[in-house]
């Protein structure tokens, strides 16, 4: 009997407090909840599973990674109109100055022309030449000679800085043509960076702020994984090289630069992207390099992974649009992408289409 009262009483205070709840009425005194989530306001549902989540994460990276090719075709194409102005600015200089040299020339031709005109139509070193005294008729015939070769040589300089100044016109008209086509090429490259960028930044921005902590995760997460298989595949057992002075400079002034901000196109001081970072670092150590990574992947010599030390060049991808700085131990100080830092990370993090060494 005391069981069953027991349960009795039981089963009504727990319909009791049903009812109370279901009323909106409060209870003079709180009773204690065995179970804490039954009072506890129910957490939110997540919009995305973890597998749903991670191929937002891969639809990011796809975007940024375009974005950084695109980040390299700007790049070059800034680099290339920098090149043609400074080409344009020489020759442009090299014109004015055979255009004087030519109105130079043409001057003491026409003072050979009018000497010749008050002396008969004949030099100086002509008229001697008819004299009767032997003397002067030898010193005629040389000084005829002199002139001739000067005449000669006047008028074939002449014509050799026409030429020139015909060449150097030419060669400003191409390369301003290759001028305005670069700037053509930024300008979509800027476009399509904005676009990749934006695109990105929106899929992220549209997360809750849990959502990005747990991005954040899986970028980390996958970065660890990719690490790890790398080092599992022995890919670096064999290496132990050593900095070169030079690389050794370099990797310095790389890691003083861990915290600042990735910004397309920038080449510091205060922000870089991926290869204005290594083209500064190197910069730095007094051995330029190309500015693009896919410009420092086509010209700089290439080396095996076992023979790569501190200071050399790690290409990621297969368009070669990422780089980072090798540092030792497996590991590489790069800018990321928009949105990130300066930081060190996993060498074998992102895939690997080659090393190159500046110093070689």
């Amino acid at each position: 009997m005391n069981r069953r009262h027991c349960a009795t009483a039981a089963i009504t205070l727990v319909c009791a407090l049903a009812m109370l709840t279901s009323t909106g009425q409060a209870a003079a005194a709180p009773v204690p909840d065995p179970s804490p989530s039954a009072s506890a306001p129910a957490a939110s549902p997540l919009r995305y599973s973890n597998a749903e989540l991670e191929k937002v994460r891969e639809q990011i990276e796809t975007l940024y990674r375009k974005a950084g090719a695109a980040t390299d075709a700007y790049n070059l194409a800034e680099e290339q109109t920098k090149k043609q102005s400074g080409e344009i600015v020489r020759l442009a200089k090299a014109i004015v100055d055979g255009q004087a040299r030519i109105a130079e020339l043409k001057d003491r031709a026409g003072a050979q022309a009018r000497e010749q005109y008050r002396n008969g139509g004949l030099p100086p070193g002509a008229q001697l030449a008819l004299s009767n005294n032997p003397k002067l008729f030898l010193d005629g015939i040389n000084k005829v000679r002199q002139s001739q070769q000067a005449s000669k040589t006047l008028l074939a300089e002449l014509d050799q800085t026409q030429q020139d100044l015909e060449t150097y016109t030419q060669d400003a008209s191409a390369n301003w043509e290759k001028l305005e086509a670069n700037r053509v090429k930024q300008a979509k490259a800027k476009k399509k960076i904005n676009a990749q960028i934006k695109a990105a930044e929106k899929l992220e921005s549209e997360l809750e702020d849990k959502e990005r902590d747990r991005l954040r995760q899986l970028e980390a997460d996958a970065a660890a994984k990719a690490q790890t298989a790398w080092l599992s595949s022995g890919a670096i057992k064999d290496v132990s090289g050593e900095a070169s002075a030079a690389g050794a400079a370099a990797v310095a002034f790389a890691t003083a630069q861990i915290g600042k901000p990735y910004v397309w196109g920038a080449e510091g001081p205060r922000s870089y992207d991926c290869s204005g970072l290594t083209s500064q670092a190197w910069l730095a150590a007094k051995r330029p390099i190309p500015r693009t990574s896919q410009e420092q992947w086509r010209l700089l010599p290439r080396i095996a992974i076992k023979d790569m030390r501190p200071g050399d060049l790690i290409i990621y991808h297969a368009d070669a649009s990422h780089v980072g700085m090798y540092v030792g131990d497996g590991a590489i100080v790069h800018a990321p992408r928009p949105g990130r830092n300066v930081t060190l990370a996993g060498a074998g993090s992102m895939k690997i289409l080659g090393v190159v060494r500046p110093d070689k």
